[in-house]
């Protein structure tokens, strides 16, 4: 394990490094320069909105979509630019979960989900002391479409109104057979060892013991949807070891052998554990507390065909997405964060019933992650035989 106390001095003495060698780019920009006009330059820089959204980003890394507005001067104040405090949508944009990439620009789409390339860096904490606990919530405007009490956060790259959530078919009708597969594309990804839940680490909060990585979350869920009559097919592949890269092929593989072998399978549940970390490497927690208990919040993501990869259905699967949470809000009092839209696939082309379900983050503990998505099972159970024929 690294030590947090080490990062965080490591990350202080680059940025006071990139500091001197703004400041030293300054000076030498002096030296050759007409500066006759950088008082009225300089001044003009505080209407420039731009700015304050690339200031942003030099804090806490790219986001889609900017610095482009940004030359000469601007460039140069933002290559020192001081250190800025981060909000909800800050750690959320810092999301190192390796299953969100960053949208492409709309002239540049990547053709499939290399979204898998490298596993996120995680700096384990040996303590709770570094874990912050919030509660993921939506807002009006921004990049948040919302009817109903239900939030969408746009993250795919387009400009979106919120009559989108008006369209999508849901079709989803469980019968006999098979109705609901549950795969796990990241299967070794685990949890907060501060309660002492302890196991061994393939990587940081990562492991390919079942019974303490989001595959066990898997298994409680199937469970929950057993109790209400369904037969579920839960895989246990771990499709991210030995080889991170490449788990998405691997998971895709296994979803179109299960359907192939039971065309009767209605709903797929690609369940992962989200990882947030802010930009002084602090670790959060997604909580709700439900009748008294606090539980790990539960974040379903769609795929879309922003990217530029076919995927004609996403909208069917977003009206699916969005039955399951208008239920899921009207039941619990937080246990829902936004859905998020990404531009990314995630195998969901494969079914009109395909979501990812994101259970908790890195700094829940396993109970937290198993206590919330067994309420999301037993919400999305019930939606279910609204369903049924």
């Amino acid at each position: 394990m690294r030590n947090n106390g080490t990062g965080r001095t490591g990350r202080a003495l680059r940025r006071g490094v990139a500091l001197g060698l703004a400041l030293v780019a300054v000076w030498g920009v002096s030296l050759t320069a007409d500066l006759s006009g950088a008082g009225h330059r300089l001044a003009a820089l505080g209407e420039e909105p731009a700015l304050a959204v690339s200031l942003l980003a030099a804090r806490l890394g790219e986001l889609p979509d900017q610095k482009r507005g940004l030359t000469g001067w601007s460039r140069l104040l933002l290559d020192g630019s001081p250190l800025l405090a981060a909000g909800e949508e800050a750690v959320l944009a810092r999301s190192q979960d390796g299953d969100e990439p960053q949208p492409s620009p709309p002239d540049t789409p990547e053709p499939e989900d290399h979204d898998d390339e490298e596993p996120p860096d995680l700096q384990p904490s040996d303590s709770g002391e570094d874990i912050i606990e919030m509660t993921g919530q939506g807002k009006e405007g921004s990049l948040y479409l919302s009817d109903g009490g239900v939030y969408v956060y746009n993250r795919a790259g387009w400009e979106l109104d919120s009559s989108l959530l008006k369209e999508g078919t849901v079709d989803v009708s469980p019968g006999e057979g098979p109705q609901i597969l549950i795969v796990h594309t990241h299967g070794s990804e685990a949890y907060s060892m501060s309660d002492g839940d302890l196991y061994e680490e393939s990587d940081p909060y990562r492991t390919t013991d079942c019974t303490h990585n989001i595959v066990r979350v898997g298994e409680e869920m199937a469970t929950v949807f057993r109790a209400y009559g369904f037969q579920v097919i839960h895989d246990t592949t771990l499709c991210d070891y030995p080889a991170y890269n490449g788990a998405y092929d691997r998971s895709k593989a296994v979803v179109e052998q299960w359907l192939e072998q039971y065309p009767t399978i209605q709903v797929v549940l690609d369940v992962h554990r989200d990882a947030l970390v802010g930009g002084d490497g602090e670790i959060y927690k997604m909580v709700s507390t439900e009748a008294g208990q606090k539980v790990a919040q539960v974040m379903i993501v769609l795929g879309t065909d922003a990217g530029g990869s076919e995927h004609p259905r996403w909208k069917d699967n977003m009206a699916f997405a969005l039955l399951l949470q208008r239920n899921l809000v009207k039941g619990y009092t937080s246990l829902a964060r936004p859905i998020v839209l990404r531009a990314g696939r995630y195998n969901q082309h494969l079914s009109p019933g395909s979501i990812l379900v994101e259970v908790g983050g890195h700094g829940n503990t396993l109970s937290e992650a198993i206590a919330g998505a067994r309420l999301w099972a037993d919400n999305a159970a019930r939606t279910l035989l609204e369903l049924k024929p």
